[in-house]
């Protein structure tokens, strides 16, 4: 199924954590030297230990990125924030590497895993850019047919990139349209939908992508040395669809019911563009849901979604973790992209820009404190957004 039938709301995989917890007394589900997110075996919904999983399995190294210290950042100085930025994108020796540059083959190495394990082999999913580019990649390694629809305004490398793979392999169907995710959405409802494409759209597929992403807060709270797991204070997070700030909620409830960290939680915040901020204004507004939107221009496009059917649940994870939601502007985020590579010389994305951006009108209000320990999230590389950003650096 796609979402649930009852309420028309996202699908979660449910863990039966006692039984877990049986079966590995001493958390041997996790793999500790393992250099990709399936690290964490039996804790995610396609468990490697098993045989019949594992045979389905579609793995090209995804996950297990770095958590890099950015003690060198004007808010981290400021403020004396244990500042750390978590790399999604380009791969660095000695770690996991998204194929893809992208958060994305986090979810989608997953969801096409599990496609696999229950037999689909029609694909199909509307994007923004990043999420095609992981469907085109993990469905060749799976053999299974995948059709993506983008908008033609999508970052050069991005689109042109699947349309390579289109015109290589007649099992890669690529569709451009005008407009965002949302006018993509309508052509896969009338087109592929009725012609048997299963929909792996954010929050569309039964809960897989979530179970890809919430190795992302696994990671964060994964053990740096010892065997202390450990959340930080605050998470700022480039928030799209939503997917990952659900998938690192249920990583976090899930390391409770081990018993390997306690009820408290990092305060989560959300950053949009300017341009196009629905979670931002329904934050502000006290609503329980996001309410459509018209879609602006942002140079980060992942942020470029005018609306989500996940996006009550981002809502409720703000407030129950005390955290906050805000828009930086294109300006702030060229700045702190540009800054950022002569500091440091990553290549990170727009998305990434914005939530070092976030810091300093996070510090305004007050919201971020002396000493906290702080991550924010990049969710892709610079590689992918050029040469539209090459002025930048």
């Amino acid at each position: 199924m796609n979402l649930c039938p009852d309420d028309q709301r996202p699908l979660a995989m449910e863990l039966d954590i006692p039984a877990l917890k049986a079966a590995y007394p001493r958390n041997e589900w996790y793999e500790r030297e393992r250099r990709d997110m399936w690290k964490f075996t039996s804790l995610l919904g396609l468990d490697i230990n098993d045989a019949e999983d594992a045979r389905h399995l579609v793995s090209l190294g995804e996950g297990a990125t770095p958590l890099r210290n950015y003690p060198e950042h004007p808010q981290a100085k400021l403020l004396e924030l244990d500042l750390y930025f978590k790399d999604e994108g380009r791969a660095e020796p000695g770690y996991g590497a998204n194929p893809t540059q992208s958060f994305k083959d986090r979810g989608m190495a997953m969801a096409v895993s599990m496609a696999r394990r229950h037999g689909l082999t029609k694909l199909v999913v509307p994007t923004q850019g990043n999420a095609g580019d992981s469907l085109a990649e993990y469905a060749l390694a799976a053999g299974i047919e995948a059709a993506i629809i983008m908008p033609g305004d999508t970052p050069m490398p991005i689109l042109g990139r699947v349309a390579a793979l289109a015109r290589q392999h007649e099992s890669i169907i690529l569709e451009t349209c005008e407009g965002t995710i949302r006018e993509a959405g309508d052509i896969m409802r009338s087109k592929y939908l009725p012609a048997g494409y299963f929909n792996v759209a954010t929050f569309q597929e039964p809960g897989w992508r979530i179970e890809g992403k919430k190795t992302l807060g696994l990671e964060i709270a994964e053990p740096r040395s010892g065997d202390t797991w450990q959340l930080p204070d605050v998470i700022v997070y480039p928030t799209g669809g939503g997917t990952g700030i659900l998938g690192m909620w249920k990583a976090f409830a899930e390391l409770e019911a081990l018993e390997l960290i306690g009820s408290q939680r990092p305060r989560i915040v959300s950053v949009q563009s300017e341009g196009t901020a629905p979670i931002v204004r329904a934050f502000e507004n006290g609503d329980d849901d996001t309410a459509a939107a018209t879609a602006g221009h942002t140079l980060a496009t992942g942020l470029n979604v005018p609306g989500g059917v996940g996006h009550a649940k981002v809502l409720q994870i703000l407030r129950e973790s005390r955290g906050h939601a805000l828009t930086v502007s294109e300006r702030a985020m060229e700045e702190e992209l540009a800054r950022c590579w002569k500091q440091t010389g990553w290549w990170i994305s727009p998305e990434g820009a914005a939530t070092l951006a976030a810091l300093a009108p996070l510090a305004e209000i007050g919201f971020l404190r002396g000493g906290e320990r702080v991550v924010v999230v990049n969710t892709g590389s610079f590689e992918k957004y050029l040469p539209s950003l090459r002025h930048l650096l």
